[in-house]
């Protein structure tokens, strides 16, 4: 598991937009990445919204926001244009990145195992280090709170 301090795993997946987004490009930048467990459900879009109502915000701290989940690029796509989100939604439809970052996990579901994003959030510091991570999150207000602790 990652920990605060850790250098932040590179990732390349494709962005809703279709083009390919590498983590390593934002060195230099902080960067707010957030794992969410699928596009268009009522907790993700709760969590995204709240990060694009506050995106400006963020980028007054200097903060980008980047959302992942296990959605193929045309189910982000639709998400983004739906919902009017302003950053880039990456599709990490082999979870490799969730892997990576170890968001990938076995949860409970009416029930049944099953497995899944844990709905997390990590900022990357200018460095390319894991500044801060939110583990096992709650969409309402998690925006608000990572806003306020940058």
């Amino acid at each position: 598991m990652l920990k605060v301090g850790d250098v932040a795993p590179d990732i390349e997946l494709q962005t809703d937009a279709g083009e390919t987004f590498h983590l390593s490009d934002s060195k230099g930048k902080r960067v707010v990445l957030y794992f969410y467990p699928r596009a268009d459900t009522p907790g993700c879009t709760v969590e995204a919204c709240e990060f694009r109502d506050h995106l400006k915000k963020f980028a007054a701290k200097g903060a980008a926001v980047v959302g992942v989940s296990p959605d193929k690029p045309a189910a982000q796509a639709k998400f983004k244009t739906k919902f009017n989100l302003p950053f880039a939604l990456l599709a990490d439809d082999q979870k490799a990145a969730a892997q990576a970052y170890g968001v990938w996990k076995e949860k409970s579901m009416y029930g049944k195992k099953v497995m899944g994003i844990e709905r997390t959030t990590f900022v990357i510091g200018p460095d390319g280090k894991i500044e801060k991570m939110y583990a096992k999150v709650k969409a309402a207000g998690h925006a608000e709170k990572v806003l306020s602790e940058l």
